[in-house]
């Protein structure tokens, strides 16, 4: 994906989310330079911030994602009775844009439809080596209650509605209708090692250099901070 190509999501996801009411922290709007000169650590190590996905696949407008982490734990630190165990973030899923089939080993989430479209996820149980089972029946609570569905089940939130996800479940999703600003509460965010998609493909995507980064992403921090 190209860098300016990223820079324009960037800016379009901003007013996206502004337009919702929802305001990003002070760091979000920092410069690379800016960035970089203050004390970044906590920021890196916990890769808080802007991460602009196509899954590696050169189509961020048929598969792809916008996400800002707001704040996160640490692995390090699953497990202790007094830690920071979990994570936020802000995410825009666009209207028939797919995020991509996965579940997670470690951890545990709350989708939640912030407004805009309708959020669609489709799912699947896992079975015992933890695999999409796709004739089982499988379990969700949505906003607190359970429900049980088929294998493969479109599952269709409105505003305000939520879903919680567990290790075994197989989740694809995408917006309906309209652009959806999604959020996410979950425990402690590693998506370097704790995303196992049903595709080849990548987590990050491959950036192509052709303007100076507006923001850095939470993938650029390694080579750039």
């Amino acid at each position: 994906m190209k860098r300016s190509r990223i820079n324009d999501i960037l800016r379009e996801g901003d007013a996206f989310i502004r337009s919702h009411g929802y305001t990003l922290p002070p760091f979000a709007y920092w410069s690379p330079d800016e960035l970089s000169a203050r004390d970044h650590t906590q920021i890196k190590t916990r890769r808080m911030g802007w991460d602009i996905t196509d899954y590696g696949k050169e189509s961020f407008d048929d598969m792809g994602l916008f996400l800002f982490t707001t704040r996160n734990g640490l692995n390090s630190d699953l497990g202790k009775h007094s830690a920071m165990l979990y994570a936020e973030k802000i995410m825009i899923s666009r209207r028939d844009q797919l995020s991509p089939m996965h579940r997670h080993d470690i951890k545990v989430e709350d989708i939640i439809n912030r407004g805009g479209g309708t959020l669609v996820i489709e799912l699947f149980a896992a079975d015992p080596q933890g695999e999409i089972d796709r004739q089982s029946d499988v379990t969700v609570m949505v906003d607190g209650l359970a429900r049980t569905m088929p294998a493969g089940t479109h599952l269709k939130l409105a505003p305000g509605e939520s879903v919680s996800l567990f290790p075994n479940h197989w989740h694809a999703f995408w917006g309906e209708g309209d652009d959806v600003l999604i959020g996410e509460v979950s425990t402690v965010n590693d998506d370097l090692t704790d995303n196992i998609f049903e595709m080849d493909i990548g987590r990050f995507s491959n950036v192509e250099e052709d303007d100076i980064p507006l923001h850095l992403l939470v993938s650029d921090y390694d080579t750039h901070l």
